[in-house]
């Protein structure tokens, strides 16, 4: 098989053919990466984060793989996590790293080591929905005070502070969160702790740590209601944001709008967490960087895999897929369809490390 390939739009069922794509066929050396032997069925389930790209990478690689079938069920990190341990899938998308009790049941569900690979980075998006606004600049402060009802009108004196000139309405603001247990949500409020300050009085959680306001299940569930309503605001992986308004953080007092490049800047700052598991590469990220256009509100999804599996078979499709996705072409893949950052040089190998001793 030819060592590139040229992958074009085939209508509105190809998730390359998302209208953020660039211009053009996407052509990137796929040496090491196809295999004519290869063939069986994974499952994978977690979170919604990812299915954008993962639908995209499960595309690009039965498409060069045609006897190898590949499903993920995007059910959320939770549930993701919990599928994994309990095995009932081959491999998990989670938005938050496991914990230690966690880290021991997945261990004893894998018969040793578990990979934790940070396969998808993205910025989450601060979402809005107030007629005539398309964009607004709001420090960590704001956006906690939003969040946590204190400021409760879009003009309000604190955001009309920091957007100078812009028409605010008298409007009620409604919050929408994740009603799920989310690795989104976790993400998000560990921003708001750690850049915020006493302006978000919560302990970082999966799980939305207000009553009240509105909710939704999954990204688009959350997209989808601020859609609905009007003055309503909510924060989503950026993959979902469609025609929404969205907030531009203020870093070192400057606004910085989400894209891929901010957030992978974050990341390549941000150092691996200490005393993990061999084969656990969870990134500490420095989400309260004053760094001039550093997109702080980042997501990192991770895909978790056993460094050995019982079945030859599920270890081979399993290195064989993720090979794929942490791949030149499989990281390009997710950010034509999901506006992902793709990995740098030095994470990527590492991640490739851990993938090519699956067994």
């Amino acid at each position: 098989m030819a060592a590139s390939l040229l992958l074009g739009a085939c209508g509105s069922d190809d998730p390359l053919g998302d209208p953020r794509r660039p211009g053009g066929p996407l052509e990137v050396d796929l040496g090491g990466i196809v295999s004519e032997d290869l063939q069986g069925q994974i499952a994978g389930a977690g979170a919604t984060s990812q299915e954008a790209a993962m639908n995209a990478w499960i595309a690009g690689f039965q498409g060069l793989n045609a006897r190898a079938s590949v499903a993920y069920d995007p059910v959320g990190s939770g549930g993701g996590r919990t599928q994994f341990i309990e095995g009932g899938v081959a491999f998990a998308g989670t938005d938050a790293p496991l914990d230690a009790d966690e880290l021991e049941a997945a261990a004893e569900r894998c018969g040793g080591q578990v990979a934790e690979l940070p396969l998808y980075i993205s910025p989450i998006a601060v979402v809005f929905n107030v007629p005539g606004v398309e964009n607004l600049a709001m420090s960590a402060s704001t956006i906690a005070r939003v969040f946590d009802t204190r400021i409760t009108r879009w003009d309000d004196p604190e955001i009309a502070a920091e957007n100078p000139g812009v028409d605010l309405p008298d409007m009620a603001i409604t919050p929408v969160h994740r009603s799920d247990e989310s690795g989104t949500t976790e993400n998000f409020v560990e921003y708001l702790h750690e850049a915020a300050g006493e302006d978000w009085p919560h302990d970082p959680t999966g799980v939305w740590p207000l009553s009240g306001a509105q909710s939704a299940q999954g990204n688009s569930g959350v997209v989808q209601t601020v859609m609905d309503g009007t003055g309503t605001i909510g924060y989503s992986d950026a993959s979902r944001v469609g025609t929404l308004g969205t907030v531009s953080v203020l870093v070192g007092g400057e606004p910085v709008a989400y894209s891929p490049e901010a957030a992978a800047a974050v990341v390549d700052a941000s150092p691996l967490v200490e005393d993990r598991p061999e084969g656990s590469l969870v990134v500490e990220l420095q989400r309260d960087t004053t760094e001039a256009g550093v997109y702080p509100i980042v997501l990192i999804s991770y895909s978790l895999a056993c460094a050995v599996y019982r079945d030859p078979q599920n270890a081979e499709m399993v290195r064989a897929f993720l090979t794929y996705v942490a791949s030149e072409h499989g990281q390009q893949t997710a950010a034509t369809a999901a506006g992902a950052a793709p990995l740098g040089d030095a994470l990527r190998a590492q991640v490739m490390e851990v993938v090519e001793s699956i067994t």
